[in-house]
């Protein structure tokens, strides 16, 4: 496995951003330049694997594939990090000290969309990488021009919430009953239909974005998965280069939907959201809950088939309703909450999840190794394919390449 530097991982903002972020320098073989497009592959000839390659950062949090042009990227938590589909790498974005989750290729501006997090700084952030320009090693997020940020306002304000009106902003704590919903940001980004929309293919495409959610077991108003919508075409508007060190605030006044699905609290929320074209159905991969009362079960899905309708929000402190989603009735029911879902040991979704829209996924495998006593994160796409079959609703679709 090859193996490279990169960012120190796994700190809180406050710390990293007191560090100059170390280069990550490339073995002798990688590229400096993107070599021509890759032609499309043929149905079946995606490779088994790929490679994302092993880094001095945080744990892999996303993926995202370019078919076309035969590219694969990996979020690495502080960083971004381009394969070709022989997972040779290409290029990387460093640079950021907040944290870079999930990611989605959005198949009408070939950019890769990703959620950004500066908790300290009470800003929520889509990163839009413009991956053509991805053409080197160690591309500083801010300086190079390659990552635009468009600000989430509604993320913001549950975040802030102060929910017992004390007037004091806890900060990123769960161990309060401040954020709205539990809400702890964002991570979990997809582009699909409005929910609702039974056009399929010809359905336009929107933005979805999962809120983070405090696993806080002492609170109920945090059992739900909280989705919002938007419609991306007009965004450039909004776009704004990364700027650390004066975060802005240029985004949409209002979300196209906000949706509840009743799940149980887990911990931090949809990790990785993914549409899939093949079912028409939505997954939603989290790191299980630990509520009594709840299967807390790791993998969900939506049924894509119906359409929200408007109901009470359960738990909350006050009476509300919202536009609820409902849990596609396959894989283990627990009867006493009513919840759908798969227990899924092990990896599966949480840390990557590409829908390939013909029944097979790429999952992502995290992992560690020891470089020079220097421990570095893993990441590789594995193809999968779908069975739906409890407890793990995956099976590896052959051995790894």
């Amino acid at each position: 496995m090859r193996t490279h530097t990169g960012h120190l991982g796994g700190l809180p903002a406050t710390i990293v951003a007191a560090f100059v972020c170390t280069a990550v320098v490339a073995t002798a073989s990688t590229a400096l330049a993107e070599p021509a497009p890759a032609p499309a592959a043929a149905h079946g000839r995606l490779p088994l694997s790929v490679d994302g390659g092993a880094w001095q950062s945080g744990h892999v949090q996303g993926m995202a594939i370019d078919r076309r042009k035969g590219f694969m990227y990996f979020s690495m938590t502080n960083l971004l990090v381009k394969t070709d589909l022989q997972g040779r790498p290409v290029g990387s974005v460093t640079g950021f000290t907040g944290h870079l989750g999930d990611l989605d290729f959005n198949d009408k501006d070939g950019r890769v969309y990703g959620s950004l997090e500066y908790k300290e700084a009470k800003s929520f952030y889509i990163a839009i990488l413009d991956v053509d320009r991805i053409t080197r090693m160690d591309m500083d997020a801010q300086s190079t021009g390659v990552v635009s940020t468009v600000y989430l306002k509604e993320v913001v304000k549950d975040f802030t919430a102060d929910m017992n009106g004390d007037g004091v902003f806890d900060g990123d704590t769960g161990a309060t009953p401040d954020h709205r919903y539990g809400c702890s940001g964002i991570d979990g980004v997809a582009f699909g239909p409005a929910f609702g929309d039974r056009r399929g293919k010809r359905a336009e495409r929107k933005l979805t974005v999962a809120y983070g959610v405090y696993s806080n077991t002492g609170r109920t108003d945090n059992d739900h998965q909280v989705l919002l919508q938007y419609d991306v075409t007009r965004w450039k508007r909004y776009e704004r280069p990364l700027t650390e060190s004066a975060p802005h605030t240029s985004g949409p006044a209002r979300v196209d939907g906000k949706f509840f699905v009743y799940t149980g609290n887990t911990n931090f929320g949809v990790q990785n959201l993914e549409y899939d074209g093949h079912s028409g159905n939505w997954l939603m991969a989290a790191y299980k809950g630990a509520k009594p009362g709840f299967p807390n079960y790791s993998v969900f899905a939506l049924d894509g088939s119906r359409k929200p309708v408007r109901g009470p929000v359960r738990g909350q402190q006050r009476p509300e309703r919202g536009l609820l989603l409902p849990l596609l009735r396959e894989g283990a029911h627990d009867t006493t909450t009513g919840t759908w879902g798969w227990p899924a040991p092990g990896q599966y979704g949480q840390y990557g999840l590409v829908s390939l829209d013909d029944g097979r996924f790429y999952v992502a495998k995290s992992g560690t190794v020891q470089d020079g006593g220097v421990t570095k994160q893993t990441a590789s796409a594995v193809l999968n394919t779908w069975t739906g079959l409890t407890p793990s609703p995956f099976t590896p679709a052959g051995p790894a390449a």
